[in-house]
């Protein structure tokens, strides 16, 4: 719907895109409008910050759920291709490869809508909206690189490949930057986006200052800054309280926007509906279930987020599984499926930093505690004899707190921890029970249009 609205003003292609099937990278473009056409005044800057906003979709859900453990493929799924589910994807799976293209587009509308501001001539109240705009503008910049780089740096560590940080929008060869270069300069931009973005803009579905924060906790984590970790935390939390156990199954239902951060805003009929990733409305099919080791790993009658996530229903028979993402059903009968995407929640921002103070020094089990408290009935704190069980048991946390929220892969990779599924669960995958930290798949691969495109780019190792 956003989309739509901003193609009147600029069409845009990013590195990749641009490509298709011609190599003659340095002709001018044809199909683009110049910034100074396309933004003409400051509603023209919002609708392409609205267009960039636009491309925030649940692929990196689904990319999480198909290539970890907390999904399996059922049996009654005959539509779909479970090559990535298998880790059989190479270079030319756009199943693991598309994410690619499309958020290097969304950085490209973002550059392409700061260029236009840059240009333009303010005063009054349009200054201080395209303060805010800029500050909006870098802060999605930063979380579309920060994207990239869970999904395609090599590792997450210094002097691991990353990706290209690109900052103006042109058709150029970029190198892949090194991981600490992209978590730096995404740093910058969110440093100025914090001071651009006012205390008293509060629209959960675009970037606020607090938002900016819960980015920055979740960067900390990756660059494994732990002092960092635990003060954006910090902030988030003192901002949006943990959902009651009353407020928390809304959350999903879209009935309430109790610890939701920022969301993608998901309304009407044209709108992309994460719940049809895992259930396919038209016949009924499962198309992805909630893995049994996930299923088994809460408490199914005193854990308030089994309920919300999990939908077990006994009148499916045969080959069909009974176990549903739930997660993602929708607020209404008419649209099901149709669900706001929530990209940071309150109850991440506890678990960042019970992670965070384990790693360097704060009461991580007593971070950890209160969030299962707030999440299981009758909880009894727990006590840890050492930090190893304490790391243990707040990944095995993160795994049931943030199931189909694209974190799992992630979370393992950041641990180096291999993918490590249940037999019950690789039914239906070739014998793909472990995926091992030495494999190729471990890091997923870039496009092979930008390998054969790009001539100072290379590959992930092992493809």
């Amino acid at each position: 719907m956003i989309n739509k609205i901003y193609q009147k003003y600029v069409l845009i292609f990013s590195l990749l895109v641009l490509t298709s099937s011609c190599t003659k990278l340095d002709l001018a473009p044809t199909d683009t409008i110049s910034p100074d056409k396309a933004f003409r005044n400051i509603n023209d800057i919002n609708l392409g910050l609205l267009g960039a906003y636009a491309l925030v979709d649940y692929t990196p859900i689904s990319l999480v759920s198909t290539v970890s453990d907390e999904a399996t493929f059922p049996t009654e799924n005959t539509v779909g291709n479970s090559d990535a589910f298998r880790w059989l994807y190479t270079a030319g799976s756009g199943s693991v490869t598309s994410l690619y293209a499309s958020y290097y587009t969304a950085i490209d509308r973002v550059n392409r809508t700061l260029a236009g501001l840059d240009a333009l001539t303010l005063a009054g109240a349009d200054l201080a909206t395209g303060s805010r705009y800029r500050g909006e503008l870098l802060a999605l910049r930063a979380y579309f690189h920060f994207e990239l780089l869970r999904n395609y740096a090599s590792a997450y560590q210094t002097g691991a490949l990353g990706v290209p940080y690109m900052k103006i929008s042109t058709i150029s060869y970029p190198a892949r930057d090194n991981f600490e270069v992209v978590v730096a300069n995404a740093k910058a931009d969110l440093g100025l986006a914090k001071d651009l973005i006012p205390t008293s803009f509060t629209d959960r579905t675009r970037i606020t200052k607090t938002a900016v924060s819960a980015i920055r906790a979740r960067l900390a984590l990756y660059e494994k800054n732990w002092t960092e970790a635990i003060a954006y935390a910090n902030e988030v939390i003192a901002a949006y309280p943990l959902a009651t156990k009353a407020q928390f199954p809304g959350i999903w239902t879209d009935a309430n926007e109790s610890e939701v951060i920022w969301k993608a805003k998901r309304v009407g009929t044209t709108d992309s509906r994460v719940g049809d990733f895992y259930y396919r409305q038209t016949g009924g099919i499962v198309l992805y279930a909630p893995a049994f080791k996930l299923v088994n790993a809460f408490d199914k009658v005193n854990d308030i987020r089994y309920a919300a996530y999990i939908k077990f229903d006994a009148t499916r028979t045969g080959t069909k599984s009974q176990y549903l993402v739930n997660k993602y059903i929708g607020g209404t009968t008419t649209a099901p499926g149709l669900a706001d995407i929530k990209l940071f929640r309150t109850g991440e921002m506890y678990l960042i930093k019970s992670e965070a103070e384990a790693e360097s020094t704060g009461d991580a089990a007593g971070d950890l505690n209160m969030l299962r408290a707030a999440r299981i009935n009758a909880y009894v704190n727990q006590t840890f004899s050492d930090k190893a069980s304490l790391i243990a048991a707040i990944i095995e946390e993160r795994y049931k707190e943030l199931a189909f929220e694209g974190h799992r892969f992630y979370d393992l990779k950041r641990r180096n921890l291999p993918v490590v599924r249940l037999a019950a669960d690789a039914v239906n995958a070739s014998g793909a029970v472990t995926l091992p930290v030495t494999q190729a798949q471990y890091a997923l691969p870039l496009p092979a249009l930008e390998i054969s495109v790009n001539k100072n780019t290379v590959q992930n190792p092992g493809y």
